[in-house]
């Protein structure tokens, strides 16, 4: 599947983004924890990119539905599986006894929508 620049644009932002915060939780806790938290991190950063991945998948697709209600139902249906695919990891991040992956899970959850913001400031997310 090919990507838009946008959406690789967005992937790549997420992964500067989460060793930055994994950076930034290193110096904060300076401990084994410093690992749990850049594990809470890894998890949720690695979902965002999935979810931009079926995101991106999931427009395509719809664009050929000839019904437009099929592809709205398609497409809240969609949104609700990314939507429990976020909850699982959170509370599987939750779940552990280890409040630093639950702190980096939440940090992490965040990377997406800061990345698509910071590409919309900077105008990166015209195409080629």
């Amino acid at each position: 599947m090919k990507f838009s620049m946008p959406t690789k644009r967005i992937m790549m932002a997420i992964g500067v983004e989460a060793i930055v915060i994994m950076a930034v939780g290193g110096a904060f806790y300076r401990s084994i924890s410093a690992l749990h938290f850049a594990i809470g991190v890894a998890m949720t950063s690695a979902l965002n990119i999935l979810k931009m991945f079926m995101l991106e998948r999931n427009v395509q697709k719809v664009v050929d539905f000839e019904d437009s209600n099929t592809g709205k139902n398609y497409l809240k249906l969609q949104y609700l599986l990314r939507f429990f695919m976020t909850a699982a990891v959170l509370l599987l991040a939750g779940l552990t006894k280890r409040f630093a992956v639950l702190y980096g899970a939440i940090a992490g959850i965040f990377t997406m929508q800061i990345a698509a913001m910071i590409i919309g400031a900077l105008k990166l997310d015209k195409s080629e």
